[in-house]
């Protein structure tokens, strides 16, 4: 995917927007409540969305997720009922979800964020993808929604549950 179009609204709010057809970039932790059944760790509404997506070919997974899982995974601060390695390969066949390579641009934007992001490589990677790709990131991350709320131009879904 290309940098399909800039977008002002910074950040919305699933909760206010299930209709919304914005292409979707799931942030880790939405990517793995989804696959693992646990969507209601998410406001409900987040699940009409991700469905939405799916069924419309506008789903995405970056590549930092993958390398997340298997970061956390390793340090023993996620844990699945299979193998790590063995989860990740099914979830990269996940019907309806589509990978996100990462690439130059997105590992460069990344750098540029402003400061005020906290330091986390994989957000600011997660951040500058859906930036350059169009798409919003969903995440239930506060510190990804106060950011995108406070900075023009970057585009997250906030699927907190209130």
């Amino acid at each position: 995917m290309t940098i399909a179009r800039a977008i002002d609204s910074a950040c919305w709010r699933a909760a206010l927007s299930p209709r919304r057809r914005d292409p979707l970039l799931l942030d880790t932790h939405a990517w793995v409540w989804t696959l693992d059944g646990r969507r209601d760790a998410m406001v409900a509404q987040a699940a009409v969305l991700i469905e939405a997506a799916a069924r419309d070919g506008r789903l995405y997974v970056s590549d930092i997720s993958f390398w997340e899982v298997s970061l956390k995974a390793a340090r023993k601060r996620l844990a699945f009922s299979i193998d790590p390695t063995l989860w990740l390969s099914k979830a990269a066949d996940a019907p309806g979800i589509r990978g996100l390579p990462l690439t130059r641009e997105v590992l460069i934007q990344s750098t540029l964020l402003p400061d005020t992001l906290h330091g986390d490589p994989a957000d600011r990677m997660l951040i500058a993808q859906a930036q350059l790709s169009g798409c919003s990131l969903l995440t239930c991350d506060q510190r990804i929604v106060a950011f995108a709320t406070s900075h023009r131009g970057i585009p997250v879904c906030d699927a907190r549950r209130r």
